[in-house]
Order: structure tokens, then C-alpha cells, then sequence
């Protein structure tokens, strides 16, 4: 019999209750994104990063800054590491969902490399901090992280300034049942932002809801120290970022789903300072070794592999997925495989 049944009892219940409402929220959330970024003249790239992607961190934010005021920074550390791989991952879903074409076929606009490859540089810092052996005092932020923070908002305005100003432009059209969807209806501005709000508490609340749930569930099933359990309770936090996803994917929104993941993962690592912050202990990178070494890299070789795609704009399909996105599951499989195998030595 299972030792924590009666948590198990709720616990459950309330797994699938936050995941049909982040679900919800999520899938609904695009179209009001797009609207803003019309009205704005954002660009769905960089609305995806700024609006969608900050959005969808929220949950990770709140999450963190939790396990890092109760005393176990590492854990929300290896929390972040561990969703900016998952999160790369959930783009070869969006290829099964396109089914026609590999995604980074159809996005043509250079903003999501742009944000690819920042995400890669911030990766690299946060890797070097590691081997460094990052410096600092009990009760202070960490230089690292004081300069990941900086870092992360010159990424912000540098994707920003390739949105508006890009150097070159896909010359060949894409396939014009692929094409992006009409915009959205006008809708007014207090109303657009009165919504968004809501659909960002709903999300925040969901995904705090998930992340509380599979924690339980995973350990009292018996799973917790195992890689499924490990694996389930990345999943349940990275739900908000598929039902962003698959909103945007259904409205042809393809630049804004990419753009989302890449804008989540920035703002992750931007999360470090805030776990620095609410710590009680010493700067987090500081107590990192080889194992959150290793899931920055694999986070990084895995945004490498879609960045190349998106270059080479590959329309050869495999399994109703592109090139890429087989080559990211390959990589994600055995550098998790690597991970588990090194925990647990």
C-alpha cells in the first residue's frame, strides 16, 4: 500500500484540475498575445519572447523563489536547468502538430535565431560561474548572478532591436497553407490588457498548483528518486508552456511558439538572481557542480540544434518531425540518461 495515500488523494484531484486550467489559459492566451503585439508593433517573435515566454515563467518564478527562501536553492536551480531542456523539447511537438512541414521550415523571420543564440551565450555564462566556482557572501547576491540579470536584459533589448530592424529576409515564400493566420479582431486596449492579466494569474496559479501536485505524487508514489518520477514533475511544470504552444500552433502563430520557448528559457535563467536573492545561504552557483554543469550544456547543445534548423530551413519530414527536432529527442534522451546515471552514482 502506498505510504502517503491519503496526500495521494488530493494531491491528484488537484494535478488535474490545474492542468485542465493552465490547459485553458494557455491555449487561449496567443491570440490575445498577437493582438497586443499588432497594436504594439512588437512582432510575434519577439511578443512570444517578451509576453508569452515571461508569462509561462511565471510558475517557475514562484516555484523558485519558494524552494530557495525554505533553504534548497540547488533544487530550484537544477528546477530551472532541467525546464530550459524540456522546454526546447516541446517545440518537436509543435512539428507533430504541424504534420505537413518540420516548424523550423516555415519560420523564416531571423528574430528567433537571434533569440536562440542568446539564450546559448547566457547558458555559456552560467556554465563558466559553475566552473569557476562562482565567489560570494552568505546573505548576498552573487556577482554571477547580479551579471547573468544584466546580461538577460541586454539579450531583451537586443532581440528587440532585430525585431524592428532585421539585417536580411527569407527570400522563398512559405507554403501557403502554412501561411500565418489573419490577425485577430480589434479588441480595445483595456480589455486586451484586462485579459492577459487574468490569463496570467490563472497560469500562475495553475502551474503552482501542478508543480505542488506532481511533487506529491511523485514522491509518495514511490517515483520521486527515480528518472520517471524526475521526468513527471518536468513535465507537470511545463505545461504552460505547451498549452501556449499548441494555442499558437493552431492559429498558425509559428513564430510566437517558437519565440515563447526561447523567451521562457531566457527568463529562467534570469530566475537565478531571484533564487540568489531570496536565499538565506550563499550565492547558488557557488554550491553547483558538475551535474547543473552539465544540464546548462545540454540546454545549450540542445537551442544549438534548433537554431541550425531554423538556418537551414530543412523540409525533409521523419516521423512527422523534422530533422532537428529527431536530432533534440536523441540528445535530450542520452544527456538525461548521463544525468540520472551521474545522480545517482
Amino acid at each position: 500500500m502506498l505510504a502517503g495515500f491519503p496526500d495521494l488523494i488530493v494531491a491528484v484531484p488537484v494535478f488535474v484540475g490545474a492542468a485542465a486550467l493552465v490547459w485553458i489559459a494557455g491555449t487561449r492566451l496567443p491570440s490575445y498575445v498577437v493582438a497586443l503585439s499588432e497594436k504594439t508593433g512588437l512582432g510575434h517573435g519577439f511578443a512570444g519572447l517578451l509576453v508569452l515566454g515571461s508569462i509561462t515563467s511565471l510558475p517557475e518564478l514562484a516555484t523558485a523563489t519558494s524552494a530557495s527562501a525554505m533553504g534548497t536553492p540547488l533544487i530550484a536551480l537544477n528546477n530551472i536547468l532541467g525546464s530550459a531542456s524540456f522546454n526546447i523539447l516541446l517545440l518537436a511537438f509543435a512539428d507533430l502538430i504541424i504534420g505537413k512541414r518540420p516548424l523550423t521550415s516555415v519560420v523564416a523571420r531571423p528574430v528567433v535565431q537571434v533569440q536562440g543564440v542568446l539564450g546559448m551565450l547566457l547558458l555559456v555564462v552560467v556554465t563558466a560561474a559553475i566552473v569557476a566556482g562562482a565567489g560570494g557572501w552568505p546573505g548576498f547576491v552573487g556577482p554571477w548572478s547580479s551579471g547573468i540579470l544584466v546580461l538577460c536584459i541586454g539579450a531583451l533589448a537586443i532581440a528587440s532591436r532585430a525585431e524592428r530592424r532585421p539585417m536580411w529576409l527569407v527570400v522563398d515564400p512559405v507554403v501557403p497553407d502554412l501561411a500565418e493566420a489573419s490577425a485577430p479582431a480589434a479588441i480595445a486596449w483595456r480589455k486586451l490588457i484586462a485579459v492577459i492579466a487574468a490569463l496570467a494569474a490563472v497560469i500562475l496559479l495553475g502551474g503552482l498548483l501542478l508543480a505542488w501536485s506532481a511533487d506529491i505524487i511523485a514522491r509518495d508514489s514511490g517515483l520521486g528518486q527515480q528518472p520517471v518520477g524526475f521526468l513527471f514533475v518536468a513535465a507537470a511544470t511545463s505545461l504552460p508552456e505547451l498549452s501556449g504552444i499548441v494555442g499558437a500552433m493552431r492559429q498558425r502563430h509559428y513564430e510566437l511558439a517558437v519565440g515563447e520557448i526561447f523567451g521562457s528559457n531566457l527568463f529562467n535563467i534570469a530566475i537565478i538572481f531571484v533564487i540568489d536573492l531570496a536565499s538565506p545561504g550563499g550565492p547558488v552557483l557557488a554550491l553547483a557542480g558538475n551535474f547543473e554543469a552539465m544540464a546548462a550544456l545540454l540546454a545549450m547543445a540542445l537551442t544549438g540544434i534548433y537554431v541550425l534548423a531554423l538556418i537551414e530551413r530543412r523540409d525533409r519530414l521523419f516521423l512527422r518531425m523534422g530533422e532537428g527536432s529527431l536530432a533534440a529527442i536523441a540528445v535530450y534522451l542520452a544527456g538525461a540518461a548521463y544525468l540520472f546515471a551521474v545522480r545517482t552514482m
